[in-house]
C-alpha cells in the first residue's frame, strides 16, 4: 500500500468512527496504518536531516548524517 492510500484508508476509517463508529478489527486497521505512516514519515525526516550540511566557524564542512555515523551527535 502506497502513501496516498494509506491516507486515504486512515482517513475513511477516521470518518468512520466518527459517524458510527469502528468494529475492533477495524480499530486494529486503524492502529496499524497509523504506526506504518509515522514510521515513515520519521524515515523520510531522517533521510533528510542526514542530507543537510553545516558549515562550521573553521569553515569545514561536516554532514549530519556522517556525523550521526560517527556517533558525536547529542540527539
Amino acid at each position: 500500500m502506497n502513501v496516498e492510500e494509506m491516507t486515504k484508508r486512515i482517513n475513511e476509517l477516521y470518518h468512520k468512527s466518527q459517524a458510527e463508529g469502528l468494529t475492533p478489527e477495524e480499530k486494529e486497521e486503524q492502529a496499524a496504518l497509523r504506526q506504518t505512516y509515522v514510521a515513515n514519515v520519521r524515515a523520510n525526516l531522517r533521510g533528510q536531516l542526514d542530507n543537510i550540511s553545516i558549515l562550521e566557524k573553521d569553515g569545514s564542512v561536516t554532514k549530519l548524517g556522517e556525523k550521526k555515523k560517527h556517533g558525536t551527535d547529542k540527539g
